[in-house]
């Protein structure tokens, strides 16, 4: 089987969650998915959890960070063109989602960031390898 990966966000409703990460570009899995949790799909081996803040509590031995006040972490999608980072960035904002800071151009990387609902932040992002610098 293929390594996979499974990020848990706590969330305080599902369903604008859900839609404003369909907006993003991921899937809804129903098969793992409730009125407690959905199972949002990115690729074939990397899924967002959205758990209500009971069902995370369930599984947490900490209190469930605010992150709408504090970075918890710093997650990343990757693109395939800026296009497809700014297309996806405005279906996000017109989702609800908020643009704390302009968009980053490394050169080889272009970046912007879009926080959810809950504060979560994440940065979309597109790189260009063939332009990575070589020292």
């Amino acid at each position: 089987m293929a390594k996979q990966i499974f990020i848990n966000l706590a969330v305080k409703d599902i369903n604008k969650s859900m839609a404003f990460y369909t907006a993003l570009g991921f899937t809804n899995n129903p098969k793992f998915s409730d009125d407690t949790g959905k199972c949002m799909v990115w690729s074939e081996s990397i899924f967002v959890m959205l758990l209500s803040h009971e069902k995370f509590a369930s599984f947490a031995t900490k209190p469930i960070a605010d992150t709408k006040s504090n970075v918890a972490a710093f997650l990343s999608l990757s693109f395939d063109s800026v296009e497809e980072v700014n297309n996806a960035m405005e279906k996000g904002l017109k989702a609800g989602g908020i643009e704390p800071n302009e968009m980053r151009d490394y050169g080889f990387m272009q970046q912007r960031t879009i926080e959810d609902f809950d504060g979560h932040t994440w940065e979309i992002f597109y790189m260009d390898m063939s332009k990575l610098p070589t020292e």
